[in-house]
């Protein structure tokens, strides 16, 4: 790690997530604009425009993650930002479905990407503390929820201006980051520093525990990224300004990743991802019931739920599983998009034709199944210790 700036590098790595959150509200927004009242496009049609944000994701993702071995992480760090480029500038120039669906196929590769270059960056620079800084580093996506969130309300909301002015606000932070990434020295991934075969890797993806972790990994970006992107829909009804509740939500999630090390102590990994299901679960469950002040308590008790889904399962992966290297974090990643990209479409039909308070009584179905299935994680981890110990 000679002559690498770590600290300018996880900086840079927080601007580039920055970028891939404010995609999401700013998109959240874009959803009325497009929508029955704005451009003429149903909502079912508008979730078909979305999925490529998601499984662009996944492909950069499936794809990158290999790659960030052979290409190394610099080039596909640059790869993200060329992308991110393209996909802001046709969103600029959307004006139809398929105009919308091809710049977010360019955002979504960007977005996956980032997510495929700067997770194994991270895990490989900071080896004795993957989880915590894992979550640390994921502090800018509910971050950058709530900037992007911030600037859609101030922009088109406050100042009334253009939904372009807001979609342009994102070549701030690009900039930002590529000027920090530029000329940088990169460390190579964590699987390289081990000496794990490419053969091995590809194998540790295919141990139960592996598998298990990609299944759960579909339930819980699905429980957190479907709702929240479909928050304008979602919460229409039942409080005036939604995006501002997007805010509060990925403001606590935020707040709560920021001091994940804390929590990573007492419960563990699969400790987390119990917590986070129950109270996912009944956060989602509240918000199909409540009006009013009562959403943002709902709220609340949704955003302490997901708070710590995604890193402490990427986390999980690096810290329990290190063996499937940059692979295994991009398919974990890439499942949970291509997840989200097959629930919105639905999401979206089950809007057109069905009260939101029956969706989100649907989608807590998700974060149900997840407290059943990380109660046996638990139990199986604290086996597998006592096992570890004895030997």
């Amino acid at each position: 790690m000679d002559h690498i700036n770590k600290n300018r590098l996880f900086i840079a790595s927080c601007i580039a997530l920055i970028v891939t959150a404010m995609t999401f509200a700013i998109r959240a927004r874009l959803e009325t604009v497009f929508g029955p009242e704005g451009v003429g496009l149903t909502l079912e049609q508008i979730g078909y425009a979305f999925t490529p944000a998601f499984w662009g994701f996944t492909l950069a993702m499936i794809i990158g993650g290999p790659l960030v071995d052979s290409l190394g992480i610099k080039k596909i760090t640059w790869i993200a930002f060329i992308t991110h480029a393209i996909g802001i500038v046709l969103t600029l120039m959307a004006t139809t479905m398929t105009s919308l669906f091809i710049a977010t196929l360019f955002v979504g590769i960007g977005n996956g990407m980032v997510e495929a270059a700067l997770n194994p960056m991270i895990a490989s620079m900071y080896p004795d503390k993957k989880t915590k800084m894992l979550n640390r580093f994921h502090v800018w996506f509910p971050g950058g929820i709530v900037i992007g969130a911030l600037v859609g309300y101030l922009v088109m909301d406050v100042m009334d201006l253009s939904w372009q002015t807001m979609v342009a606000t994102l070549f701030i932070p690009l900039v930002i980051y590529g000027v920090m990434f530029f000329g940088q020295k990169f460390p190579v991934t964590e699987r390289v520093q081990m000496g794990v075969s490419y053969g091995d890797m590809f194998k540790s993806v295919l141990k139960p525990l592996f598998i298990f972790m990609v299944i759960c990994m579909f339930l819980t970006a699905g429980s957190e990224l479907a709702n929240t992107q479909r928050i304008e829909s979602l919460l229409s009804k039942s409080i005036a300004k939604p995006l501002l509740v997007l805010a509060f939500i990925n403001g606590i999630m935020a707040f709560g990743r920021a001091f994940a090390g804390q929590v990573i102590h007492k419960l563990k990994p699969a400790g987390m991802l119990l917590f986070s299901a129950i109270f996912t679960f009944l956060g989602l469950w509240l918000l199909s019931a409540s009006t009013g002040a009562m959403v943002i308590f709902a709220a609340a008790i949704f955003a302490i739920g997901v708070t710590f889904f995604w890193p402490t399962m990427l986390g999980f992966v690096a810290e329990y599983l290190p063996e499937t290297g940059a692979l295994g974090l991009s398919i974990m990643g890439g499942a949970g998009m291509f997840s989200v990209s097959i629930i919105l479409p639905i999401m979206g039909n089950m809007l057109d034709n069905a009260s939101p308070d029956e969706v989100l009584r649907i989608m807590s179905i998700l974060p149900a199944i997840l407290i059943v299935a990380f109660l046996g994680l638990n139990i199986y981890m604290k086996k597998r210790n006592t096992v570890q110990v004895e030997s």
